[in-house]
């Protein structure tokens, strides 16, 4: 343990912005530690609000005994998609493998030091939704004085078990494609399967529960269990902890995740060295064939480039074509079952039928292929090799250009497929799916413009884990959280026209402002490739 905290704390240190902002003269890295650390309390601040509106509706009708369950059902949601989404990268293949694993350590000391890190920069988000909740239930239920810090304390376990369980799964995967000839392609296939799973889950469990396919076994089961605390343990033990002060609860809770925690870093450690050995091999083809080199002209070869990027990292290709994939599945769907069978199952039988969103569908496709743009993150991802970039005799413009054009490739393709797949699904007369299709090309160019704009104002290239990148960069939060708000918007107002003078007219409308909205971000592209220069 000792080891693994000397190692924890350098870890820390090396990574901390505080750190780098109080030791760099760097002014430009200065200002944009500054503008992070303002964007992430921002979006604390959403969490934070959020929670105590909840606390505050769970007051209001007399719920707010539900509080604490509530309350750990959310953390441990945030913290098993959190760890399942950044295990590859912080648990396994991360930069920094070999000259940690030189050091006199065991494999199941740095595997357990890196799932410790990973946990101490996840706990501030864990600790504003406990703080939130804590306020808010303090308020209505007045629990003794002794239930706050109790609660405090158990907040610090309450992540371990489910980011333990996202963990271990990672580790299943890594284990099982580090015995594939193509170790990052098998498990990039597993990981996107699991998230789509994960996906789909929901609309499976509450298509089970409203068909009563479960009833018998719930009659049995609810005299058992309860409650919805019961259901998930850990959660039923920081409930009882907190509003009885029952200490074989707490015990309970602290005493599994440390004995989960043991025994899933020493099932780990066993294979650790092997997986990550083999996540950074390439095997060679057996056989070679002599040909005529291939001519492309640059920008080519650079979109050609990201895409044996994208196709070479499991964390990016999640993040990055996930989108899409889950586009193509929303229009191979409403083929099948119908498009009035999917509205009915998300808005639970409102009087919302195909024709009434018909002009809702480009914004549909677009929220998912539109989710994330690779040039948002593709900038930063060049990382220490960007002294490669400039010593080339090839201007930063087409450069970016390139990495535009594969992003083009990739949406582009698969929005207009997915909408073409909703609008035979929903019986679309041909000159709004024409128009669709347009609109949706159109909200492509914008994205892939918008994303690399932001890509350019918020590169960061001194990245130790490519997760920082790909996930939680400034260029990725500003490209995505107004996109993702402006397009939910959209999508409502365009339902709303199309019920009062017909969907063409909006249509031609937007087309016309995305357009412009995508010349003007190419056009600050171009500007921004000048001064960096």
């Amino acid at each position: 343990m000792n080891n693994g905290m000397v190692l924890l704390k350098a870890l820390l240190l090396s990574t901390s912005q505080r750190n780098i902002y109080r030791h760099t003269k760097d002014k430009k890295k200065r200002r944009r530690i500054v503008g992070n650390a303002i964007g992430v309390a921002w979006l604390y601040a959403v969490i934070v609000a959020f929670s105590i509106a909840m606390c505050v509706g769970y007051g209001k009708f007399g719920l707010i005994r539900a509080a604490p369950t509530l309350c750990a059902l959310m953390i441990s949601a945030l913290a098993f998609v959190f760890t399942l989404f950044r295990t590859n990268g912080y648990l396994f293949n991360f930069r920094e493998y070999d000259m940690l694993m030189s050091l006199p350590f065991e494999s199941r000391t740095v595997a357990a030091c890196r799932f410790l890190y990973m946990y101490v920069r996840n706990l501030p988000w864990y600790l504003s939704v406990s703080l939130a909740t804590l306020v808010g239930y303090g308020i209505y239920a007045r629990p003794p004085v002794a239930a706050y810090p109790v609660w405090l304390a158990l907040s610090l376990f309450l992540p371990i078990l489910p980011m333990l369980a996202a963990a271990f799964l990672g580790f299943l995967i890594a284990r099982i494609s580090a015995g594939f000839r193509r170790t990052g392609l098998v498990q990039t296939v597993l990981t996107m399967a699991l998230v789509i799973l994960c996906f789909s889950l929901r609309f499976i469990l509450e298509d089970v529960f409203r068909n009563n396919r479960v009833q018998a076994v719930l009659r049995t089961v609810s005299a058992l269990t309860g409650n919805a605390a019961k259901g998930y343990l850990p959660a039923g033990w920081f409930a009882d902890a907190v509003a009885r002060l029952s200490v074989p609860a707490m015990l309970l809770l602290v005493g599994a995740s440390a004995l989960a925690f043991a025994a899933v870093f020493r099932i780990v450690g066993r294979s650790y060295r092997r997986i990550n050995s083999a996540m950074k091999s390439h095997a060679a083809a057996g056989r070679y064939r002599v040909a005529a080199q291939k001519r492309r002209s640059v920008v080519a070869a650079i979109a050609f480039k990201e895409f044996r990027r994208l196709t070479g990292s499991t964390a990016y290709m999640v993040n990055g074509a996930m989108g899409v994939i889950l586009a193509l599945l929303v229009g191979a769907v409403a083929l099948v079952v119908g498009p009035d069978r999917i509205i009915r199952a998300i808005t639970h039988g409102a009087p919302i039928d195909s024709v009434m969103l018909r002009p809702a569908i480009p914004y549909i496709v677009y929220f998912f292929t539109g989710m994330v743009a690779t040039t948002a993150c593709s900038p930063s991802l060049e990382g220490r090799n960007y002294w490669i970039l400039q010593s080339l005799p090839i201007e930063k413009k087409t450069v970016y250009q390139g990495k535009m054009l594969f992003n083009l490739a990739l949406t582009v393709p698969f929005t207009a497929l997915s909408i073409l797949c909703l609008c035979v699904a929903s019986k679309a007369p041909l000159l709004d799916s024409a128009l669709y299709l347009a609109l949706g090309a159109a909200l492509c160019a914008f994205s892939t413009a918008w994303g690399c704009v932001c890509g350019i104002r918020h590169m960061r290239l001194d990245w130790e884990n490519e997760i920082e990148v790909i996930k939680q960069s400034a260029a990725v939060a500003v490209y995505m959280l107004p996109n993702m708000f402006a397009v939910m918007g959209l999508a409502v107002l365009a339902v709303f026209l199309g019920t009062k003078m017909g969907p063409r007219l909006p249509t031609l409308a937007m087309i016309a402002v995305a357009t412009g909205a995508a010349a003007l971000c190419y056009r600050r592209v171009m500007i921004l490739s000048r001064r960096r220069a």
